[in-house]
C-alpha cells in the first residue's frame, strides 16, 4: 500500500538542480524547494543531497537457480552448458526450497534499488511446473516492493525432453507471464521444430516469448533470423526477446545490420548480461538502429556462476566496461539498458524523475547519473509505491 505522504528532502536531481519531491499516492506529486508536507501524517525524510534516480529493472534472471543466502558453494560445473545443466540437477536437492533462495536474492536485488525483474523459471520432466509454482509465491509476497514477470523456461530443450511443450501450457496456465526458449539448434537439433512449438503456443495463449539463444556463429545467426520472423508474421511487435544473442558480437558488422534493422522492424529486442567468456553484442549499435537493448544480472550465486548480488547499476558497469564506455553519453547508454529500456521492453510505462511519475526510485551518493554507473556506490534509499522499502543498502520490510 502506498504511502499518504513523503517529503524526500534535498535530492540532487538527475539534471544536478537541488530540492525536494513531495510523493503522494505512490507517485511524484511535487518537485520543488522546501516543500511542507500538506497532511498531518507525512513522512519527511532527508536524502542529504544524494542522487534520485529511477527504479532499476533486471531483465533477466534466474531466481530459482540462486543459492544466495546459503554458505558458499564452490562452483562445480565444467565449462559447457549441458555439464551446467546436469550439475544443476544434481545440486537442486542439497539445497533450500526455491522459494526461500529466490527470496533471499529478491531481497537483495530491491536493498540496490531494483523495482523491477523479469525471472526465467525452470520447467521440465522432472520438476513439472514446481518452480513457476515458488515464483508465483515469491511474487506474491514481494508484490509491493517489486514487479516480478515470470518466463516459464524450458531449460533441458522442448524436443529432447518429451512432455515440455505440455509443462510449458500448465505453466502459463498457473500464472507464467512468457514463454521461453532455448537453442533451437544447439539444444533441440531442429531450429523450426522448436519454434513452431514455441510460436503456435505463445499464440494460443497470447503471452510474450523471450528466448535464450546462446548459440554462436551461422547457427545463433539463423536462429535469431528464425525468431525475428516468426514474431513479424505473427503481429508479436514489442512482445519477443532474445536473450544472449552471443552471435551478434562476433558477426560481421554489415550482418549484424541487417539483423539489428530486421528485428527493430519486427519488434523483437535484445537482453544482455554482459557475460565475460562471451561475445558481447553491439549495444550501441544495436539500439542506432532501432532495437530495444535492455539489460540482465542473468545467474547470481548458482551452478552456473558464482558471481553477483543482483545489483543492476554494478551491471550497467560491467556492460559499460566490456563496451569500452567511456563518455557520459555512453554510461547513461548502460544506465538506460538497466532502467528505461528494460521497462520499455517488458511493457512497463516510461518514467524517469518527474511530477506524475510512479515513485519506484533509488538514491545514491554520486554526482550524476554517469558517475553512478561507474562507481556504483551502495544505494541510500529505495522506494516503490511511494514508500521507503530499503535503507542503506538493507531491504527494510
Amino acid at each position: 500500500m502506498a504511502a499518504a505522504e513523503i517529503i524526500l528532502a534535498d535530492v540532487r536531481l538527475p539534471d544536478g538542480e537541488i530540492g525536494d519531491l513531495r510523493i503522494a499516492g505512490g507517485r511524484i506529486a511535487e518537485i520543488g524547494d522546501g516543500l511542507v508536507p500538506l497532511t498531518g501524517d507525512a513522512a519527511r525524510v532527508e536524502a542529504a543531497g544524494a542522487l534520485v534516480l529511477p527504479g532499476l529493472v533486471d531483465g533477466h534472471m534466474h531466481l530459482d537457480k540462486t543459492s544466495t543466502g546459503t554458505p558458499w558453494m564452490p562452483h562445480q560445473a565444467g565449462p559447457d552448458r549441458m555439464s551446467r545443466i546436469e550439475t544443476e540437477r544434481t545440486l537442486r536437492s542439497s539445497l533450500p526450497p526455491v522459494a526461500e533462495r529466490a527470496a533471499n536474492l529478491v531481497r537483495l536485488c530491491i536493498a540496490h534499488g531494483t523495482t523491477a525483474i523479469r525471472s526465467h523459471a525452470d520447467v521440465g520432466p522432472d520438476i513439472g511446473i514446481s518452480h513457476v509454482e515458488a515464483l508465483l509465491e515469491v511474487r506474491q509476497r514481494f508484490a509491493e516492493c517489486v514487479d516480478i514477470q515470470i518466463v516459464a523456461f524450458p531449460q533441458y530443450g522442448v524436443l529432447r525432453a518429451p512432455g515440455t511443450a505440455d509443462l510449458l501450457a500448465a505453466a502459463l496456465d498457473a500464472g507464467a507471464d512468457l514463454l521461453g526458449g532455448i537453442d533451437p539448434i544447439g539444444i533441440d537439433g531442429d531450429l523450426n521444430g522448436q519454434l513452431e512449438i514455441l510460436f503456435s503456443l505463445a499464440d494460443k495463449k497470447n503471452v510474450g516469448v523471450d528466448i535464450h539463444l546462446h548459440d554462436t556463429g551461422a547457427n545463433g545467426l539463423s536462429e535469431i533470423d528464425a525468431v525475428t520472423g516468426r514474431a513479424r508474421s505473427l503481429g508479436m511487435q514489442g512482445r519477443v526477446t532474445v536473450s544472449h544473442g552471443f552471435c551478434l558480437g562476433a558477426a560481421p558488422e554489415p550482418v549484424v545490420a541487417g539483423l539489428a534493422d530486421a528485428m527493430a522492424t519486427a519488434g523483437v529486442s535484445l537482453v544482455t548480461h554482459g557475460g565475460g567468456a562471451s561475445p558481447l553484442p553491439p549495444v550501441k549499435l544495436l539500439r542506432a538502429r532501432g532495437v530495444v537493448v535492455f539489460a540482465g544480472n542473468d545467474d547470481v550465486r548458482d551452478p552456473w556462476s558464482p558471481y553477483g548480488e543482483g545489483d543492476m547499476l554494478e551491471r550497467a558497469m560491467l556492460i559499460a566496461w566490456r563496451s569500452g564506455f567511456r563518455t557520459d553519453a555512453d554510461l547513461q547508454v548502460a544506465l538506460d539498458c538497466a532502467s528505461g529500456a528494460g521497462k520499455q521492453a517488458l511493457g512497463m510505462p516510461a518514467s524517469a524523475i518527474a511530477v506524475g511519475d510512479p515513485a519506484a526510485l533509488f538514491t545514491v551518493p554520486a554526482e550524476t547519473p554517469a558517475d553512478a554507473v561507474a562507481r556504483h556506490p551502495k544505494r541510500r534509499l529505495v522506494l516503490k509505491q511511494g514508500r521507503v522499502v530499503a535503507r542503506d543498502g538493507v531491504y527494510a520490510l
